[in-house]
């Protein structure tokens, strides 16, 4: 097996051995608390640009299939494992985790303290990092690199604060997803990293879904005559996203029914006038409990989001944006382990979006009732449809 050794931003150095493609990544580094979907986060495109750590102890035991992923590719930047599975045993199993790693190029770590590693996250905050095996970790001579060289390699990695990254991970052209029985509305739906379990549960609820490119225009919306429009998940600082907040008050201004998931809540949260900001370690993994505050219910959901909205918790309050003009919103779901904003309603438009995946791949499914929701909400006859003034 090849050395390899994971560099942190801050000098903390962990060894392990390779898994996956032997080379070097940069990225952000992040930790995932799942127990089960590696799968599902591995092709999460939302994680672009990151080094995953999983927290779980025995991962690629089920092997990989061609039904779970949530994309065309395998999106992390790395990947950090304590013990990969000796074999995959899996009636849809048909490959190895390592075998997928290794043939899209996606270079990791095994065989490293992940308690450890993660609990030095959770205290120190996420920060860039670096996997360097094989001949990454040797200079011309043969020998192996210093740490401070392997540490100044982790410097030079642009930071995710201030980071648009959209546009890397969004589709080039538009497409259709067919509703699934009787079509009861259209949806415009803006890929910012688009899981693909999201087009396909609104589908089952007999939803069209245009999914259009993060590039799209207005004219691009209308043109599909959307009953509502949709924003997706995806990586990269909120507050760099100018094109796709200007679009969103775009939709809000013609008062289309609007719902938004993940980095689609902190771009509401933007495009309404409030501010965002990077979570010391964010939310990544299946656990994680939230408070749906209009009925009581808690709810156990999936997320992965390292920025978060900036609005007052309690009560009502005017939206900033130019004087107010989209009225009263409320924080309608909170993070019950931290506090942090999980969903947000106008109450003067048709909006609402929540931070976390209600599409849930790999689970649970305690929200799906949120697209039952955004269906009501575009059958609703008192909202404005299809782009009128």
């Amino acid at each position: 097996m090849t050395d390899a050794v994971l560099m942190l931003e801050d000098g903390r150095t962990f060894r392990g051995r390779a898994y996956g493609a032997e080379g070097s990544t940069l990225g952000e580094i992040v930790f995932n608390t799942g127990m089960t979907g590696y799968q599902e986060t591995l092709t999460d495109p939302s994680y672009h640009r990151q080094i995953v750590v999983m927290t779980a102890p025995h991962i690629g035991n089920t092997g990989v299939n061609d039904e779970d992923d949530e994309s065309t590719r395998i999106w992390v930047a790395g990947y950090v494992v304590r013990d990969p599975a000796r074999r995959a045993s899996n009636w849809r199993s048909l490959r190895t985790l390592d075998d997928d790693l290794v043939a899209q190029d996606v270079v990791g770590i095994s065989d490293v303290d992940t308690r450890a590693l993660t609990r030095h996250l959770r205290e120190r905050g996420v920060m860039r990092a670096g996997i360097f095996s094989g001949a990454a970790l040797l200079d011309e001579n043969g020998e192996r690199r210093p740490d401070d060289e392997l540490l100044d390699d982790v410097l030079a990695a642009p930071a995710m604060a201030g980071a648009d990254l959209a546009g890397e991970v969004s589709t080039d052209s538009a497409y259709v997803v067919e509703p699934v029985g009787e079509h009861v509305a259209t949806v415009a739906a803006v890929d910012l990293g688009i899981k693909s379990m999201t087009p396909q549960r609104l589908a089952e609820r007999g939803v069209r879904v245009h999914v259009l490119p993060s590039h799209a225009t207005i004219d691009d919306v209308l043109a599909t005559a959307p009953d509502g429009v949709f924003f997706s998940n995806g990586p990269g600082d909120p507050s760099a996203a100018t094109h796709e907040i200007e679009l969103l008050r775009d939709v809000l201004d013609r008062r289309i029914p609007f719902f938004g998931i993940c980095y689609g809540n902190q771009l509401l949260g933007r495009a309404l006038g409030y501010g965002t900001y990077k979570l010391g370690y964010g939310h990544r993994g299946v656990n994680q409990p939230v408070m749906d505050r209009a009925t009581g219910k808690v709810e156990i959901t999936a997320h992965n989001h390292g920025f978060a909205v900036d609005a007052p918790l309690d009560g009502e309050s005017v939206a900033p944006h130019d004087g107010g003009r989209y009225g009263r919103v409320v924080v309608s779901h909170v993070d019950l382990n931290d506090d942090v904003v999980e969903g947000l309603r106008a109450l003067d438009l048709p909006a609402f979006s929540v931070q976390y995946h209600p599409e849930a791949a790999a689970g649970p499914h305690d929200a799906a009732y949120l697209f039952d929701r955004f269906v009501d909400l575009m059958a609703d006859p008192t909202n404005q449809k299809k782009g009128d003034a």
